[in-house]
């Protein structure tokens, strides 16, 4: 078999094929990342003109010391459990990034570890992918370990929906009573979804600098996000939604209900007191009491909407999430929620609004993508993890990051010079 550089569009053709393919092995990934100083390179492995495995290349240099790092996102597109044809294309990739003045190669491949359930557990006598790790490490590949917190390039630990056929009635049968009843309290203010344009992309990146404020995270410039959209946009891979509201509208709908709800406790008082309706008295002054509570309260948000509107306007954007869509999924990479208005929680619909595309578009899965795998209390990042597992669906363990050294002297100095993990987030972030 035989190594070859290949075209971007050769590999599109070979790569979509692959179960494994994610946007992170497109060439529109590849012009992204060459926004932020990375070279793409296009590997197949063939044998009699037929692909056997491929891999999109990242290679960046490393400063001061004049090397090249490669990093294959989401790993090649291989079994990594037929040890032959990975030792096959590991000692070809070995041998091309050598001549490329390569320190090593890293992977982080799309490929569950064991079956996990929605609460994290794993599944007795579930799948399970433990022959490719084996593999890997057999090989010489440098593991990072299996990592619980988000301390690697890419989420290790994620949470998913199957959708597989399933309609929007069998997925929201899994969710969370919950979560239903915010997406209906939702729906009955009048919170929309919408997709923005490129102009919009201001929104968006104020939303994201007011939540990297609030979370404690450096917030990316408006140009990456330009970046990003330029290259991914149009051929169909990034969609960004907005959750807003229309005030105007939730205050009418607000009155319209004060009025029928005082309507039916003007009806009922009527008929009891001129013996029309015949009524156990207490079940008569517990349903009096309901829609008296319910009258204060409707009255009180009429009131809270006015003041809404004198300081927002008709409408506002409540949040936003940035959308990747490829191969079998639609992911949900990012996102963030005004921080004034985080009572409406958005967040839901605008995540449901994702989960609703990819049920109408065919799509077998749903990913809400990072989580940890630490599914203690105590972990500061467990709501997280309870927001996206009302949802329903499971958690998905990936197997983790791997390095192919090629040269181990350089490879040595790289980690005493920049770290085993963050050093190449501080050359160029992904």
């Amino acid at each position: 078999m035989e190594l070859k550089e290949i075209t971007e569009e050769q590999f599109k053709k070979i790569a979509d094929k692959h179960p494994q393919v994610t946007f992170h092995q497109t060439k529109e990934w590849g012009h992204l990342k060459k926004t932020n100083g990375w070279k793409s390179y296009y590997v197949s492995l063939e044998d009699n003109g037929k692909s056997k495995a491929c891999a999109l290349l990242l290679a960046k240099k490393v400063p001061i010391i004049n090397k090249i790092m490669f990093y294959s996102p989401r790993g090649f597109l291989i079994d990594y459990n037929d040890y032959d044809l990975l030792k096959e294309f590991t000692d070809k990739i070995k041998q091309w990034a050598k001549t490329k003045n390569a320190i090593f190669v890293k992977i982080d491949p799309y490929v569950e570890y064991q079956e996990r359930d929605n609460d994290g557990n794993v599944v007795e006598d579930g799948y399970n992918n433990k022959q490719a790790v084996d593999n890997l490490k057999s090989l010489g590949y440098k593991f990072h370990g299996f990592n619980l917190m988000q301390d690697t390039l890419q989420p290790r630990w994620m949470h998913v929906i199957e959708i597989n056929g399933r309609s929007e009635e069998e997925v929201q049968k899994d969710m969370e009573s919950k979560t239903r009843q915010i997406l209906r309290k939702n729906e009955k203010a009048c919170i929309t979804t919408r997709e923005i344009t490129r102009d919009e992309l201001p929104v968006f990146k104020s939303i994201m600098e007011h939540t990297g404020d609030r979370r404690d995270f450096i917030d990316r410039p408006l140009s990456y996000y330009e970046a990003m959209w330029d290259s991914l946009h149009d051929s169909g891979i990034l969609k960004i939604l907005i959750g807003e509201i229309d005030f105007n509208k939730y205050l009418e709908n607000t009155k319209n209900e004060l009025e029928e709800t005082e309507k039916s406790l003007k009806d009922r008082i009527y008929k009891h007191d001129n013996n029309i309706l015949q009524m156990n008295e207490k079940k008569y002054e517990s349903s009096n009491k309901l829609d008296k509570d319910n009258i204060e309260r409707l009255n009180k948000q009429v009131d809270k909407i006015n003041e809404y509107i004198k300081e927002y306007g008709e409408k506002k954007v409540l949040g936003t999430i940035l959308f990747l869509i490829y191969g079998d999924e639609v992911l949900s990479l990012f996102g963030g929620t005004d921080d004034n208005l985080m009572q409406f929680q958005s967040a839901y619909s605008v995540h449901y609004a994702g989960v609703k595309y990819a049920i109408d578009n065919h799509y077998k899965r749903y990913n809400f993508y990072g989580i940890t795998g630490d599914f203690r209390k105590e972990n500061p990042l467990y709501g997280l993890y309870l927001f996206k597992k009302s949802f329903g669906g499971h958690v998905v363990e990936l197997i983790g990051e791997y390095d192919l050294v090629v040269s181990k002297f350089w490879y040595r100095v790289y980690k005493l010079a920049f770290g085993t993990y963050h050093g190449i987030k501080k050359i160029g972030k992904n």
